[in-house]
């Protein structure tokens, strides 16, 4: 279980159940399929898939959770389609024009009709508690998605002290800084990937992908004011990944862990996540405390309980 898109969260103060009884807990909130006349539905599975037997998966500090969330789709155009059929079916055999108050209604009795055989979509959403790390860390590039998630998770334990991370120095800053000076820090070395932009106003955006980054062209870019939005970079040789302002870690790669993923000795898909997720959270654990101190270290209100 590898994640791809990094979300970090840190806790205001510590985690007040162990992990026994948030698998406890997480049985409350039990994924459950969509009623006939209902839309959406979010709720817990085991992260093992078919192959667990509880809710949580624990390794050392570390615990894992997959929220799962099934959609109808009933796309809007669809509905409208419906509607205008049904409006104008009901016109000519009345003998009137129906006007915007009853077509709303006769739009909100077509997608009642329509809801019940719509497709479902499940998806999922996995993120692991670092009792180590002092975060909660979600695999989503969506802010939303990983909201939703915590959202969830508040709701099954009662409370949830978490917070989105602020750093002492601005990421937008020290990337324009790595970017300038033509070398990162904390051992993050620089790829070939950024996104520049005028702080100004935002906008004026330069995406590079797969360029040099050292040119003349991209110092120019700084010289007249633009910063670094994100930033390609490797850590430590072993994870490559992209940056952003807003300390969101995106397309996630563990450099040469695929080889010895191949090379292991798992002979289940359980014993495999296991080694993955060991695996992962060993790497990310370091990776974190230099990704924290290479903007300056966590501000006090989001560091007085580490």
């Amino acid at each position: 279980m590898w994640f791809k898109n990094l979300r970090l969260y840190t806790f205001a103060k510590p985690l007040a159940k162990s992990f026994e009884e948030i698998e406890t807990a997480l049985a409350d909130k039990l994924f459950e399929p969509c009623g006939s006349m209902e839309k959406a539905r979010l709720g817990w599975v085991s992260p093992l898939g078919r192959e667990g037997e509880m809710l949580s998966h624990v390794q050392g500090p570390y615990l894992m959770l997959c929220a799962q969330k099934q959609e109808r789709l009933l796309p809007a155009s669809v509905v409208n389609e419906a509607t205008e059929e049904k409006v104008a079916e009901l016109e000519e055999r009345q003998g009137r024009k129906i006007y915007r108050k009853e077509k709303r209604q006769i739009r909100d009795d077509v997608f009642v009709t329509l809801l019940p055989r719509a497709f479902t979509r499940n998806q999922q959403t996995f993120a692991y508690l670092s009792l180590a790390d002092n975060m909660l860390i979600v695999n989503s590039s969506s802010a939303p998605k990983a909201e939703e998630l915590i959202t969830l998770l508040r709701d099954t334990l009662g409370s949830l002290p978490v917070e989105i991370p602020a750093t002492n120095r601005a990421p937008a800053d020290v990337m324009t800084r790595w970017l300038r000076e033509q070398h990162g820090s904390d051992n993050f070395v620089i790829d070939e990937e950024c996104e520049l932009f005028n702080p100004i106003d935002g906008g004026n955006v330069v995406r590079c992908k797969g360029q040099d980054l050292f040119s003349e062209e991209i110092q120019a870019h700084l010289g007249a004011g633009k910063q670094v939005k994100s930033l390609g970079v490797t850590w430590n040789s072993v994870i490559s990944c992209v940056l952003s302002e807003d300390l969101s870690i995106k397309r996630v790669k563990f450099v040469g862990m695929n080889e010895e993923r191949d090379q292991g000795d798992a002979e289940t898909a359980a014993e495999k996540f296991d080694q993955e997720f060991a695996v992962m959270t060993l790497q990310l654990t370091d990776f974190f405390k230099d990704f924290i101190a290479a903007f300056g270290g966590l501000e006090q209100s989001n560091s007085a309980s580490n």
